[in-house]
């Protein structure tokens, strides 16, 4: 395996609410004293950090949500690790990743077969759960992991932890015999998204630095001074209401802002018809009708009053004003990174609310253009490839295609997302003319997707096409008995949820590679701005904060881009093609644009 075979550390930890944490280690001689350690958290942590002060082994663990967080909360690295979920999630795409289907993949067994955790939530082991507390072994007669040792109940002893800890460092053999499934950059992909586990646990100690004042301000200045009790909030409500309904046509039914039924209902009474309710369908009419723009501001101010309010500052702003949630590492579908308590959904409104500390900036960058580059690696279009060369790419796909620049965004976007329709047809059209290498690559990927084939990221990650919400596969095969007329219409829904699969098919091989090369970068800055005692505090798609000392400002921003040179030439496999990042430094984030 890559690196050497006894760089490897197995780590288990247990947390049974009953009895205190133990923990267990396997590794070479040459690491861990004779092999193998168990006994108490208490115990074994001092030697958890001092191995990886001394070795930086590459923990294998089956979680690194879980394994790593006390060495992480220690602020004892780790450096390295490889995470049996996050492997078992490129092998096998979706989201479950318990150690029951990762021992089943990685030891030859079919994963559909393998028990599910007794227990699901986080709370641990309650009045009705059973466990079989007299038996040692994990394995069943099928040589499946059972259920209960999936319970982190089960892992009571540092005999049971070691037992664990063996059978994690077999499964990442498994894992390792199933690398070929990913491709050339399997190894690398692995790495860096058992790397962005990591950071996931880091950005949940960290937190992003806020200026708690100006929240508070910003949002008072959306939904309201803070309530005072129950009849108070429902007063600020009614107030919020009222600018709304006071745009209203006069004789207009009473409506509840809340009930789209209603509101649609309101929207035809000022002569606005409209399918939904949605904001992307309200917008073109905002200036038709003073209600349109009411209605939509009114929507942002209810947001914030109801989503990112007063409440939600005292739950997840803490003492030391920093906004904490969790985060993983992969969505389940393209991999993309996500978090909790809004940390990816802030409303803009509040961005000037996230701000550096005293004595520090925050160091903001943004990837430029990253999908059209992306599909630029992907697809080996040459002549794509040489359109990145510059900073802006759509300027020479502009001049190749003989547009406007304006229209060669469109017809980027169009290939990259399936659109065939209108003003982007035509685009697209272009684009198949001037760059059929990555039109076809698209093609491919549409094809597989309605034909529900094996689709693959750049990485190795599987993109799941039989995901209930992606076009409903298997639809079809629940029909019953078909009524007068209902054979035709079928027919044209099947055909409507093959085109819905095809198309995300078509974006998630760039938008899912995409992801790939951000937690690449991403991780790679992690090492590169520790010396200067930055922090990555911010991972939202494309961009990334840091929070660093002033003084090391330029010297942190030059990692960000260094590391972005290096990342995505062990993530392209080429230097052919060039990755921009636009870098601010600034004291809010809302000065970053």
């Amino acid at each position: 395996m890559d690196p050497a075979e006894d760089e490897l550390v197995a780590l288990v930890v247990g947390s049974d609410p009953f009895a205190p944490s133990v923990l267990a280690v396997v590794g070479s001689a040459r690491i861990v004293p004779e092999g193998a350690w168990s006994g108490s958290t208490e115990v074994g942590m001092p030697l958890l950090a001092d191995l990886e002060r001394r070795h930086h082994p590459r923990w294998v663990v089956w979680s690194a949500a879980a394994a790593l967080r006390p060495l992480v909360m220690a602020r004892e690295g780790p450096s390295r690790c490889w995470d049996l979920a996050e492997c078992h999630r490129l092998l096998e795409g979706g989201w479950r990743a318990d150690p029951g289907v990762v021992w089943a993949l990685a030891t030859g067994l079919d994963p559909r077969q393998a028990p599910r955790p007794s227990l699901l939530g986080p709370g641990g082991p309650d009045l009705f759960s059973v466990t079989d507390e007299g038996s040692a072994d994990p394995l069943d007669a099928a040589g499946f992991l059972r259920s209960e040792a999936l319970d982190p109940a089960w892992v009571s002893t540092p005999e049971r932890a070691l037992i664990l800890a063996k059978l994690a460092r077999r499964a990442a053999d498994g894992q390792h015999r199933l690398l070929p499934r990913l491709g050339a950059r399997g190894r690398y992909t692995v790495a860096a998204e058992s790397a962005a586990a990591v950071l996931c646990l880091e950005l949940e100690r960290d937190g992003l630095p806020v200026d708690r004042a100006e929240l508070e301000r910003l949002i008072a200045t959306a939904a309201g001074p803070r309530p005072t009790d129950a009849d108070d909030e429902r007063r600020l409500k009614a107030a919020r209401d009222a600018v709304v309904l006071a745009a209203a046509p006069p004789r207009a039914a009473p409506t509840d802002l809340r009930n789209p039924a209603q509101v649609k209902a309101l929207l035809g009474a000022a002569g606005v018809t409209v399918e939904t309710t949605r904001k992307w369908e309200l917008e073109p009419y905002r200036a038709s009708h003073p209600l349109v723009d009411a209605l939509l501001r009114w929507r942002a101010d209810e947001r914030i009053a109801t989503t990112f309010g007063y409440r939600w500052v005292d739950e997840h702003v803490g003492t030391d004003d920093r906004l904490r949630g969790t985060w993983s590492a992969c969505d389940g579908a393209a991999g993309r990174m996500t978090a909790q308590n809004g940390l990816h959904s802030l409303p803009a409104l509040l961005r000037p609310g996230v701000a550096a500390h005293d004595g520090h900036v925050l160091v903001r960058a943004d990837l430029g253009q990253i999908e059209p580059r992306v599909l630029a690696v992907v697809s080996g279009d040459r002549a794509l490839a040489a359109a990145t060369a510059a900073d802006d790419l759509y300027q020479p796909v502009a001049q190749r295609l003989g547009v406007e620049r304006a229209v060669a965004k469109v017809a980027m976007l169009a290939a990259m997302y399936g659109q065939r329709s209108g003003a982007a047809g035509e685009a697209l059209a272009g684009m198949e003319r001037a760059f059929p290498v990555a039109t076809t690559f698209l093609d491919r990927a549409y094809a597989t997707g309605v034909g529900r084939g094996v689709l693959r990221t750049y990485g190795g990650r599987l993109i799941r096409l039989d995901d209930p919400e992606v076009g409903a596969p298997g639809a079809a095969a629940e029909q019953t008995e078909p009524g007068p007329g209902s054979s035709a219409l079928s027919a044209a829904a099947r055909r409507s949820k093959d085109a819905a699969r095809g198309r995300y098919a078509r974006n998630a091989v760039v938008q899912g590679s995409a992801a790939e090369l951000f937690k690449a970068w991403a991780a790679t800055v992690r090492h590169a701005v520790a010396p200067s005692e930055a922090q990555v505090v911010l991972c939202l798609h494309d961009e990334l904060l840091i929070h660093a000392p002033e003084p090391r400002a330029e010297e942190v921003a030059a990692a960000v881009v260094s590391s972005l040179d290096s990342s995505a030439r062990r993530w392209a496999g080429t230097d052919a093609v060039r990755f921009v990042a636009e870098i601010a430094i600034v004291h809010r984030w809302s000065e970053a644009k």
